[in-house]
């Protein structure tokens, strides 16, 4: 947008929110995150040692359904570690705001399982598919903007539905005949170019 419509738009959001007890913090946060956003791996392996694992969810729904699937991605969380008797901390924010809609970033934090790597990732894939299948109910995208790749490639179908999967496949065997940019990342099934 030019400048005169974003300081319009800043005037109005601030506007808006302020009636709903929100409070202008200026360009402090983004700051923050400049300074600190190389950080995140040396804070998962600090976590790891004191005993916690983390993950990072995102995704993307029309304003409709944002408050809704926030509620429900937290709940889902909950709802994996409930029956291990741990909680888990969800901290959910919205990164990028956008006329249709917006961005959710969620971040769990839980306690690491006895045992060593197999409960562990056993209880994270519980988790991943926990709060994809809320975000497909809710009509989010299976990413924002962190892509798709391996990890969510399984839910990708929920969102793009068996005509959207065969769009990408074409795409896939046309633009990359030989099957040599990411083979099986996107589309699990042997390859962009199987049918």
């Amino acid at each position: 947008a030019d400048p005169a419509t974003a300081r319009h738009a800043l005037r109005e959001a601030r506007r808006t929110l302020g009636r709903h007890g929100a409070v202008y913090i200026g360009p402090a946060m983004g700051s923050k995150w400049a300074a600190n956003r190389f950080k995140g791996p040396y804070l998962r392996n600090t976590l790891w040692d004191l005993g916690y694992s983390v993950d990072t969810i995102e995704t993307a729904v029309d304003w409709p359904q944002v408050k809704p699937l926030m509620h429900a991605m937290e709940q889902a969380a909950r709802d994996v570690f409930a029956p291990y008797g741990e909680p888990v901390h969800a901290f959910t924010h919205l990164s990028h705001v956008y006329p249709q809609g917006s961005s959710i970033y969620a971040q769990y934090v839980w306690p690491t399982a006895a045992g060593g790597f197999a409960p562990n990732f056993e209880r994270w894939q519980k988790l991943k598919r926990a709060v994809a299948a809320q975000i497909a109910a809710h009509g989010g995208t299976v990413s924002h903007q962190h892509g798709v790749g391996r990890d969510h490639a399984a839910h990708l179908v929920d969102e793009k539905g068996p005509l959207g999967m065969a769009t990408l496949a074409g795409l896939c065997r046309h633009f990359d005949p030989h099957g040599i940019m990411n083979p099986g990342k996107l589309l699990q099934d042997g390859g962009p170019w199987a049918d």
